[in-house]
């Protein structure tokens, strides 16, 4: 299942903290959340690899949450540095994933984390 697509050809969605927690629980399958500032070199490091983790998995929703706007999801899960990447399966937390800024290796981190149980939210 899949969101409806942005308007461009990025496959971030953006979120807010007045939408976040209502559409989170309707996504089915994966869905990474990452927490990104407009002046984030990383972030827009990570977005462009984001990009090609979406051509690897068309099935995985993106979302992007601009912590800078949104202080208070970034202060909900505890988000001390950007960009942060957050696991959830079928609207359910699972885990912060760590991995390095290359498309293969987050898809790697996020099917390994997904045969772990998942954790409690932050």
């Amino acid at each position: 299942m899949h969101d409806s697509a942005p308007p461009s050809n990025a496959p971030l969605t953006s979120c807010s903290q007045f939408d976040f927690h209502e559409r989170l629980p309707d996504m089915t399958g994966t869905t990474l959340v990452v927490f990104t500032s407009p002046d984030c070199g990383s972030c827009r490091h990570l977005h462009g690899v984001l990009q090609i983790v979406h051509r690897l998995e068309p099935t995985w929703h993106l979302l992007e949450i601009d912590a800078q706007r949104e202080s208070s999801l970034a202060s909900e899960f505890e988000v001390f540095h950007l960009p942060t990447l957050f696991l959830f399966f079928d609207g359910q937390f699972h885990c912060e994933l760590l991995a390095e800024a290359h498309p293969k290796a987050i898809v790697e981190a996020a099917r390994a984390a997904l045969k772990q149980p998942p954790s409690e939210a932050p």
